[in-house]
Parts: structure tokens; C-alpha cells; sequence
């Protein structure tokens, strides 16, 4: 198996993006699944390398990377070290990231067939949206995702909105740093300016390829009912719900030489489904 890790490709406002690309030697060419993370995540949280190994394995070449405004940096790829990026983050941004490695992937690999794109939790519903509007994606795959573009505030009360309004920035715990996070006003005023283009419903109402829906019945960030909305909207996708939280049993860092059960059954499911439509 081929891994090659950290290769820099341009993101949004020309910001570095770090990529990495799994692949064999008769998956070259062929099917590529590109990984979109979630909020508060990165390409190799909780040891991702595990999972793009088994899509590597099973026949795909596999693609995961940071988006340009998550926090991480070049230098240190696992840690939010540059807030000020983090805060300036917005979906259209990822959207636009995303499409970077859409092109990359596509441009490296001229005899591509198709595309499949999975996304984690917010970057699930990156991966619709941009599925959306791009005619390449032959299918998608989401793992506890998101059903409106409203991380995190989607909860807040008015109040709060309109004090981050006039302060121009709210905070935001990381629970596993215990970072204070910032969230620049920018992230709401960009969610106003771009509403058409940041409905997932709308998104999901209009896909006319494979979708495959997988979340946990106990996901304490985003509530199983997502997943039956998102389902609701188009009932041509297919459901998978397994017993598991907003990760699948994972955590950051992750030592153990597999997944944990849930994300295991994810993984194989995942990659049943898109092999079926290969």
C-alpha cells in the first residue's frame, strides 16, 4: 500500500491545506472517497489511518485532509494552534476547500471513474451540500451528520446571538483541549449571506445519486433524528443506525490497533455500500 501523507494543496484565501492519500497498487486510477472531518476535527483524529486503510484495502484509492481554517497548521497538523484561522472559519469556506480536492484528486488522478465523498458530522453536511452542486460526486456517505448549517450555535438563545453580534465574537469549549475557542460574527453573518446555498434539505431534496445515512442512536451532539430527517427528505437514501455516540466508540488519540465495534460496523457498511455502486 502506498501512503503518502501531508502534501500541501491551496485552500480558501490561499491558506495550506494538508492532504494525505492511501492506495494500492489495483485501486490506482480507479474509485477515489474523499474525507471531509467535523467540527473540532482533523484528518487523522482518533488515528483516521486505520479507517483509510480498509478503503484502501478494499478498492478505493482514499483522501482525507484539513480543511484550511480548522486551527491546525502545517507545522502541527493534530493541534489548534492557529485560533485566529479558526475563528474566521465559515461553511462556504469548507465548500470551497472541498471543491480544492475535488480537483486535486481529480487532476492527479486522470483515470478516474468516479468520486464518492464522506463526510463526519459537520463535514457531513459539507459533503451534501457540495454534492449538490457538483456534478463529479457519483455518490455520498455520512457519518452522524448534521441536518442545517448551524454549528454551534443552532441552540443559543437570541440573546446570546445578538451579543455575539455586537462583541463580534463568542467562545467555545473544546472538551478535549479545554481550548477557548473563538467564533468570529462572520460565521453567522456568512450562514445569512449564503442561506440558498447552505440548505441541506434543500441539497438533499435535489440528489439524484446514492446517499448512505449512518448515525448512532445515542449521539449526544446531533441527535438521531437528523439522520431520519435527512432521510425523510429524500427516501431514496439509505438508513444505518447502530448503537454508538456522536464518534462511534472513537476518542483522540486512539492507541488501539482497530476501531472500536461501532466505528467498525460503519466502516464496513460504508464500504459495502460504495462498492455496490462502483
Amino acid at each position: 500500500m502506498t501512503i503518502i501523507k501531508d502534501i500541501q494543496i491551496t485552500g480558501s484565501e490561499h491558506r495550506p491545506m494538508l492532504t494525505d492519500i492511501f492506495y494500492t497498487a489495483k485501486t490506482e486510477g480507479k474509485d477515489a472517497v474523499i474525507y471531509a472531518h467535523g467540527f473540532n476535527g482533523f484528518k487523522d483524529w482518533g488515528n483516521f489511518d486505520l479507517i483509510a486503510k480498509q478503503f484502501a484495502e478494499a478498492g478505493f484509492v482514499f483522501v482525507k485532509f484539513n480543511f484550511s481554517h480548522n486551527g491546525t497548521t502545517v507545522s502541527k497538523p493534530e493541534e489548534f494552534a492557529d485560533l485566529e484561522a479558526y475563528g474566521n472559519n465559515n461553511y462556504t469556506k469548507e465548500l470551497n476547500d472541498l471543491e480544492a480536492v475535488i480537483d486535486w484528486v481529480a487532476d492527479a488522478n486522470p483515470g478516474l471513474r468516479k468520486i464518492f465523498l464522506l463526510g463526519h458530522s459537520r463535514g457531513g453536511g459539507i459533503v451534501l451540500l457540495k454534492a449538490a452542486e457538483d456534478s463529479r460526486v457519483n455518490g455520498v456517505v455520512t457519518w452522524a451528520s448534521v441536518s442545517e448549517c448551524k454549528t454551534p450555535w443552532g441552540s443559543w438563545p437570541l440573546e446570546q446571538i445578538e451579543e455575539w453580534e455586537e462583541k463580534g465574537v463568542q467562545y467555545y469549549t473544546n472538551g478535549r483541549t479545554k481550548q477557548e475557542m473563538p467564533l468570529y460574527y462572520q460565521l453567522y453573518k456568512n450562514y445569512l449571506q449564503n442561506q440558498l446555498r447552505l440548505n441541506i434539505e434543500r441539497a438533499v431534496k435535489s440528489l439524484e445519486i446514492p446517499v448512505l445515512i449512518c448515525h448512532g442512536s445515542a449521539d449526544p451532539a446531533v441527535r438521531v433524528q437528523k439522520a431520519h430527517e435527512l432521510h425523510e427528505w429524500q427516501p431514496t437514501t439509505e438508513l444505518f443506525i447502530v448503537e454508538s455516540d456522536h464518534v462511534f466508540g472513537r476518542k483522540h488519540p486512539w492507541e488501539e490497533e482497530y476501531p472500536p465495534e461501532a466505528m467498525q460496523q460503519v466502516v464496513d457498511k460504508s464500504i459495502s455500500f460504495l462498492k455496490q455502486i462502483s
